[in-house]
């Protein structure tokens, strides 16, 4: 037997096959949604997953204004910022989120489930969030992803 016919492939930046996704935000619960889309914006539902590589998809998420949180979550929950300076500190509530910037609410959760280096970075840069049912990327060709069907 040949040895030398079982090499370990790894994917790279140019053998990468990358596609588009439309995932639908009405109704779904926020963290369920934020890590289904984390693992498809990483790759890892491929079978060529490199860890090192942004070997991910790309997903679109519509309807962000209508994703829900469990229980208390949406008054008790605190998000806390600083500027810097003395007695800077602000702390906002989900609810308050979803009335100003209701995407922030979703690009926040998923980027949470990246990996926090470069890479994570330049893999956030393929999520596109909308409020709403219309987006701007009908030329993609985006297919519809049904997130409990992705093990």
């Amino acid at each position: 037997m040949d040895t030398l016919s079982y090499k370990t492939k790894s994917a790279n930046k140019a053998t990468v096959n990358k596609s588009w996704y439309v995932v639908d935000a009405e109704d779904k619960v926020l963290g369920r949604l934020a890590s289904g889309v984390a693992m498809v914006l990483r790759g890892k539902h491929k079978p060529d997953f490199t860890p090192h590589v942004d070997c991910g998809d790309n997903v679109i998420v519509i309807n962000a204004e209508k994703v829900r949180l469990t229980g208390k979550k949406m008054t008790d929950r605190e998000y806390v910022r600083n500027s810097g300076y003395p007695g800077g500190k602000y702390t906002t509530t989900p609810k308050e989120i979803l009335e100003k910037q209701p995407h922030k609410l979703v690009e926040n959760a998923v980027k949470g489930m990246l990996p926090h280096n470069p890479l994570g970075r330049k893999i956030a840069n393929n999520l596109h969030v909308y409020t709403g049912p219309e987006h701007e990327h009908k030329a993609q060709k985006p297919q519809n992803l049904d997130l409990n069907s992705i093990k």
